[in-house]
């Protein structure tokens, strides 16, 4: 599932640059991470970046948007196309 940035969030960017697909831009108050590209670090980090670096821990799983991992690899390969994932990130 993607995940989603809470109230809780500095407005810091550090989850932005971490981001392998790009998916967290800066929103009027606090970070916003698009589910459509969000596919929790699956294919390239063996957990979610942003959840790691975020000094307050904003960042969760949203329950608006269930995927296995199976999906989320395959919202991956979409987003890198002709890229192979990190092996162990899958």
């Amino acid at each position: 599932m993607s995940y989603i940035i809470h109230e809780e969030c500095i407005s810091c960017g550090a989850c932005e640059p971490e981001c392998p697909n790009q998916a967290i831009r800066e929103g009027e108050t606090i970070y916003i991470i698009d589910p459509e590209r969000c596919a929790e670090c699956v294919g390239s980090h063996r957990s979610s970046r942003c959840s790691e670096v975020c000094p307050v821990d904003a960042p969760h799983p949203d329950p608006d948007y269930p995927e296995t991992r199976e999906q989320l690899l395959q919202k991956w390969r979409r987003l890198h196309p002709n890229e192979e994932p990190v092996p162990g990130t899958y």
